[in-house]
């Protein structure tokens, strides 16, 4: 008796995955013999993680840092200040690329294999 139990309460808690699962939307299907499927619609997650967030940051900071490098500090500040004075675009890909004590750091460690 308490084997039947256990799998009617399996069954009861499957039901109430499913119907959770139903009241976020869900999906109709026929099959070829007829018979209509009637499935809990998928839910579509982030394909944004944040190990390619890290990566992403990474690799900014990192072009910064080559850019300082390759092009010294002064004229790397000018550059910034001049894109500063542009379009609203422009002042924002400004503030995205002043330097900062990162990618100064990184610049710092490239300078001698650019020069």
């Amino acid at each position: 008796m308490s084997d039947q139990h256990a799998e009617f309460r399996h069954r009861l808690r499957r039901l109430d995955r499913k119907s959770l699962q139903m009241s976020q939307g869900y999906t109709a299907k026929m099959r070829a013999d007829g018979l209509i499927i009637v499935e809990p619609r998928k839910v579509v997650r982030s394909k944004i993680t944040l190990r390619s967030l890290i990566l992403f940051l990474t690799a900014i900071l990192v072009f910064k840092g080559f850019l300082i490098a390759s092009l010294g500090y002064s004229s790397y500040d000018e550059r910034v200040q001049k894109l500063s004075r542009g379009t609203a675009v422009e002042q924002g890909g400004a503030f995205l690329m002043q330097a900062d004590p990162i990618s100064t750091a990184i610049a710092s460690h490239l300078v001698p294999y650019l020069r």
